[in-house]
């Protein structure tokens, strides 16, 4: 029975998105967009929140070591979000914006978003980066269309 009562609060929780406080600006849908990413080793990742922020096409763009060879993928959010869950099943991951630049032209946006990666709750920085989102504004919200990230390395240091 108690079982049937929390599938029930879920489901009803699920209907909230999107949030008006994470797409009625730019400053609240970055901030959503870290927060649904962020938690402990095998904590279930906000997907539905965060696929609440993006155009149901919305592709992300990055390099990624396969095979010893440095290659670009290009995924849709919900392979991205398949990707991310294997990797937090065993490591916690916590991401955070420490800059941001954003650009903005009628209902466009471009947002340059540098971040720090935690494998621990306030641990140490063990990678930082930028995110350039590119984003939308319509139907009275902003939303994400794509995101190309890249890491910082010692022959590529953020600005």
């Amino acid at each position: 029975m108690p079982n049937k009562k929390m599938n029930t609060q879920q489901l009803n929780t699920d209907n909230l998105f999107p949030l008006i406080e994470d797409v009625s600006t730019i400053e609240g849908l970055m901030k959503a967009f870290y927060e649904v990413v962020s938690g402990e080793a095998g904590e279930v990742r906000q997907w539905k929140r965060d696929a609440s922020l993006h155009n149901s096409k919305a592709i992300y763009s990055y390099y990624s070591m396969i095979n010893g060879e440095s290659k670009q993928l290009t995924l849709s959010l919900k392979d991205f979000q398949k990707e991310t869950d294997l990797m937090v099943l065993e490591t916690p991951f916590y991401e955070n914006e420490i800059k941001r630049e954003v650009k903005i032209f009628g209902n466009i946006a471009n947002v340059w978003s540098a971040y720090e990666t935690r494998l621990e709750k306030g641990g140490e920085v063990v990678r930082r980066g930028i995110n350039s989102l590119q984003l939308f504004y319509a139907n009275n919200k902003w939303e994400i269309i794509s995101l190309v990230f890249d890491k910082e390395t010692e022959r590529n240091k953020i600005p």
